[in-house]
């Protein structure tokens, strides 16, 4: 999924390029994270009985200044040391009682956090894998994944941990506040005005934070692309002694986000300080008013001894929002990034009302076609501009052109990997665009001039297209047979494991003859009754690409075939040849017919040698 740019359909900005992408008019934190809530709804009851067990232990927490209050003007200052004992229990009781919810806090929302977490990265790959492939082609592979990944871990980790606190923290503030006004209103009162800078910092942080996490988040996504460009392309660094380079536009991106991450540590450290310094210095204005209102007599001895208990307790939750709301902004920027994903819009879905192919034959027609990408400006001209062409049910129609003509895109077309701009593509006379997608990609089949494996076995990349069959069954171990027959892939019957070797990534531990040919293999085995093929053989030996023209001869008997064919060895596997030039069909007919009538046509033979043998992978 590697691209050239990287680009966000939800605001028209690029990711990982400083704060462009949090310019737009953005939703409120609160309906930002609201939207989680559909993935979230299956764990809200135990999420909630974590939130309440979690309120319960801050309570219990909260009564020790009381009993402590009843103790110090009772017992203690009666000296009855029964009472005394009851009082040392009590708060031994909720001690223990504080530190059992907390553990079962803990036991309530970890599993449910996990559970979503699952089901935003499954459905955040679903959409992946159903987005059109104009959106992978303006999107970075690692943007995709750092939102896969470390953006989905971190809302997990916010809605098992930070959310929780957060609330029981507000909550715990909120609870001693008013207890320090049950004591007396001039020390509520106290304590609410010191209060008040929090949340002006708060305010303020929010603003200048979000934007610095934005952009250290979209910069790991663009670190990231950058590590796997390097590690697809490490034969090529390493062959024209470009290590260094690499190295050194890695070190430079690094170093981008290691000086935002040390800005957003600043902001967050700026925080820390206002945050730690409010709270003693509210407790030192209670303190201050506490033993002037004590020593007149308006506070007993017990509930100054309460108050300074209750502030301790305050003191770690007043602490702790400032690493909350960091925590918040970050969920906030994660989860506007992940919708960035979800929102982007699904151009090529299937129909309302999808029709059916009731009598296949294999017959492809292309009806005044234009096309030109969807990102493409106006200015620029179509890329196939009033195309008709139509292939006969059992036909094999070469497609040649010089590079740059519409051959490629034209091969996108038929299974909709893009769809037309104008004019349609039938099969068998039914559109494509009302044909459901799977049953449009299982009749046309396409093999890819770059050849793409997964990293899985021989068997798993062959069968790919073939989801009907067992792999492990003697009707797939058949087509599975045929097909590396007919792609002279008998090769990967010695490879150390056989059929069962894993390629390895993208098929890396494979030559390039070998990754085509298995790719070929793939396309044959899923026998559709159309088969798309942007110039299948061109990483192939002269006398293996013999062995497989003459195997695709017979398979393509009874099958409807469009070869983009670059090559005359290409060119004399078909009935006929159509010649593109300039997003336009300008002539049809057999090979000797256009090199008789076409000058254009001879022209283009005559200037695409066969490629020697020291030049094939």
């Amino acid at each position: 999924m590697t691209s050239h740019a990287s680009a966000s359909p939800a605001d028209d900005a690029t990711p990982g390029t400083d704060d462009a992408a949090v310019q737009a008019p953005r939703l409120s934190t609160a309906r930002a994270l609201a939207r989680l809530l559909p993935f979230a709804r299956p764990a809200l009851p135990r999420l909630i009985g974590g939130a309440l067990v979690g309120l319960g232990a801050a309570v219990a927490s909260l009564l020790i200044p009381l009993v402590l209050q009843w103790a110090v003007d009772g017992p203690i200052t009666t000296g009855d040391r029964r009472q005394i004992v009851w009082a040392t229990l009590a708060v031994l009781a909720l001690g223990v009682l504080e530190a059992l919810m907390v553990f079962l806090r803990r036991r309530f929302v970890l599993a449910p956090s996990t559970g979503i977490e699952y089901r935003i990265r499954q459905s955040f790959y679903d959409r992946l894998q159903r987005l059109p492939v104009a959106f992978h082609d303006r999107w970075q592979s690692g943007q995709l994944l750092s939102r896969m990944m470390q953006d989905i871990g971190t809302i997990r980790r916010w809605l098992a941990f930070g959310l929780i606190l957060l609330l029981i923290n507000l909550l715990t503030i909120v609870i001693g506040a008013a207890l320090l006004f049950r004591w007396h209103w001039a020390l509520g009162t106290v304590f609410v005005i010191c209060s008040i800078p929090v949340w002006i910092v708060g305010f303020s942080f929010e603003q200048r934070y979000g934007v610095l996490s934005r952009r250290s988040q979209d910069q790991a996504g663009d670190l990231a692309t950058a590590v796997e460009e390097s590690v697809h392309g490490i034969r090529v660094l390493k062959a024209f002694g470009r290590g260094g380079h690499a190295l050194g536009q890695f070190r430079s991106r690094a170093e981008t986000l290691r000086e935002t991450e040390m800005r957003k540590a600043k902001e967050v450290g700026a925080l820390w300080f206002w945050h730690e310094l409010v709270p003693i210095l509210a407790l030192g204005a209670c303190f201050i008013t506490g033993v002037w209102l004590a020593a007149h007599g308006l506070l007993t001895v017990g509930e100054l001894v309460a108050f300074f208990a209750m502030a301790a307790a305050l003191q770690w939750p007043m602490s702790s929002l400032g690493y909350l709301y960091s925590f918040l902004v970050d969920t906030r920027t994660a989860t506007d990034r992940i919708f960035e994903v979800f929102d982007a819009p699904i151009t090529v879905q299937d129909p309302e009302t999808p029709r059916t192919i009731s009598e296949p034959r294999g017959e492809l027609v292309f009806h005044d076609v234009t096309f030109r990408y969807p990102d493409a400006a106006a200015s620029e001209p179509a890329l196939l501009d009033g195309v008709d062409l139509a292939l006969r049910p059992g036909e094999t129609l070469a497609l040649v052109g010089a590079t740059g003509s519409g051959k490629t895109t034209m091969t996108t077309l038929p299974t909709r990997l893009f769809d037309v701009t104008g004019g349609a593509v039938t099969l068998d006379g039914v559109d494509v665009r009302e044909l459901r997608l799977e049953e449009l990609r299982r009749r046309i089949g396409v093999a890819f001039e770059e050849p793409i494996l997964f990293s899985a076995s021989v068997r798993e990349n062959v069968l790919l297209g073939r989801d009907d069959l067992d792999p492990a069954s003697p009707e797939a171990d058949a087509v599975l047979t045929e097909a590396l027959e007919v792609a002279q892939a008998g090769f990967a019957y010695e490879l150390p494991e056989g059929l069962d070797t894993e390629v390895g990534e993208e098929g890396l531990s494979l030559s390039g003859g070998q990754r085509q040919r298995l790719a070929l293999a793939r396309v044959v085995a899923a026998a559709p009754d159309v088969l798309v093929l942007d110039d299948p053989l061109s990483a192939l030996d002269v006398d293996t690409e013999a062995l497989v023209e003459a195997a695709l001869r017979r398979v393509l008997e009874g099958t409807t075939a469009l070869i983009v064919a670059h090559r005359p060895s290409t060119v004399s596997m078909a009935d006929r040849v159509a010649v593109l030039r300039d997003g336009k069909i300008i002539a049809i007919g057999t090979h000797t017919e256009l090199l008789r009538e076409s000058a254009h046509y001879r022209h283009l033979i005559a200037t695409t040698p066969e490629p020697r043998e020291e030049d094939r992978a």
